[in-house]
């Protein structure tokens, strides 16, 4: 249960919360071809698949995105099935895109007229770099419909900033280590995206807001209904924290609780940062010299290690100058910085786990091998030690994440993206995409 604060509390925190609600439109059509815009659950009727290896590109800026080049070194390959009654080479990325879909366009300026916001004068498509393997293109299309806008509230009247209209990405049916396969179907079904202005004050008035925003949808009786057409992704932050955008919140009655647990979090990163500016820690600090500490565990009565150990893996090692007892600090409701720093060892690596310092002796490990291993890597009291095991590819990878991620601690809270958990807790998806990923439609 999360406790509910008061209206002082997120104002002395300077809490700023901003919603994106994602719906889709129930039109005859997709939005750049003739295509149904209907699901396809019988997979008998899937004739065809394509193959397919995405890479990012550099922006009209010179830039690659970070998102993207993120997503790119996980090196995924991607399989799309098309099924023939709702898919075509639009969506193979085979065929230009069509003309934009008129039934669309008018239910967006119908939902943006109810908002009371301003239509543009003219509706230029954009691309948006997208390179998780969602779009076959690597990039999703976007248009500008209107500005500006309001949704009235209890707390205060909360600004809309724009109203897009865009196409819905391709439905993920399965996903291994290396490979993910998607669905053509979804992909191109209009979406209206409305986005508000980051004036949002408190948890329940979030809440209240998306209630809102998706009555007016409703209202309309042109959108879809049902679990998977519309989502909202949620912008918070707090003074001295960062921008997080947390996608994919499907539960309206979840909000709140996220929202709480997000503030948490930034707070408590926020005192991990105090914590090692107190002990004088600096970037620098952090060599990231990756060592094999193989040896040291020869005669380990560890079942983990020695399981590795049996796979023909090794034991590697880095020290994080001045991190002991942070690494184990919970920021969110089981969940601790090296929580964060798993995560994004296992996104690009393929490593499972990581033992550090904190949490031993444990997992058999003894003190003397603690001990052995302290000296070993000339670390202090005040150190820790974050170790994986796996191949030299892999774990260099994973360790140079982590380390990474211990120089962003030092600096506070790193604007990223994050995905929901069911318990209102959220986890590392990739770094917030920048003003590189857009570029005009050609």
């Amino acid at each position: 249960m999360v406790e509910e604060k008061n209206y002082n509390y997120y104002e002395e925190l300077g809490v700023k919360i901003g919603l994106e609600i994602h719906q889709q439109l129930n039109t005859k059509h997709k939005l750049f071809c003739k295509c149904p815009t209907k699901l396809v659950e019988d997979e008998e009727n899937i004739k065809k698949t394509v193959k397919r290896i995405l890479k990012p590109s550099k922006s009209e800026l010179g830039e690659i995105d970070p998102a993207a080049l993120f997503e790119y070194m996980k090196h995924k390959e991607y399989i799309y099935e098309a099924p023939e009654e709702a898919s075509c080479l639009v969506e193979l990325d085979e065929e230009p895109p069509h003309d934009l879909n008129e039934e669309a366009l008018e239910i967006a300026l119908e939902i943006a007229l109810m908002l009371k916001s301003n239509p543009v004068d003219e509706v230029h498509v954009m691309r948006k770099i997208v390179i998780d393997g969602s779009n076959t293109t690597g990039f999703q299309r976007t248009a500008i419909i209107a500005m500006g806008g309001i949704v009235k509230d209890e707390e205060g009247d909360i600004g809309i900033k724009t109203i897009c209209l865009e196409e819905e990405a391709a439905r993920k049916i399965s996903e291994t280590e290396d490979k993910v396969t998607y669905r053509l179907d979804r992909l191109g079904i209009p979406l209206i995206e409305i986005a508000t202005e980051p004036t949002i004050k408190t948890p329940q008035q979030a809440k209240r807001v998306a209630l809102k925003i998706g009555r007016i949808l409703r209202a309309t009786g042109r959108v879809k209904r049902g679990i998977g057409t519309i989502r909202q992704d949620l912008n918070i932050s707090i003074s001295k924290g960062a921008r997080i955008e947390i996608k994919g919140v499907q539960d309206l009655n979840l909000i709140p609780k996220i929202i709480e647990y997000e503030i948490e979090r930034q707070r408590k990163l926020l005192e991990i940062r105090d914590e090692l500016n107190k002990r004088k820690v600096k970037l620098e600090d952090i060599e990231g010299k990756i060592i094999k500490v193989t040896d040291i565990f020869n005669e380990t009565k560890s079942k983990l290690i020695r399981k590795g150990l049996s796979e023909g893996k090794d034991v590697y090692a880095v020290k994080l100058k001045g991190f002991a007892k942070l690494l184990g600090m919970e920021i969110q409701p089981n969940r601790r910085l090296a929580t964060e720093m798993l995560e994004r060892a296992k996104l690009i690596s393929g490593i499972k786990g990581l033992i550090h310092t904190d949490e031993l002796p444990g997992y058999g490990i003894s003190q003397e091998e603690v001990a052995k291993l302290k000296t070993y890597m000339e670390a202090d009291d005040d150190d820790a030690i974050v170790m994986v095991i796996g191949n030299l590819e892999e774990s260099e990878k994973a360790l140079n994440a982590i380390v990474q991620r211990a120089k962003e601690a030092i600096i506070g809270v790193p604007e990223e993206t994050r995905a929901a958990n069911d318990d209102g807790t959220t986890r590392y998806s990739r770094p917030m995409p920048g003003a590189a990923r857009m570029y005009p439609e050609t």
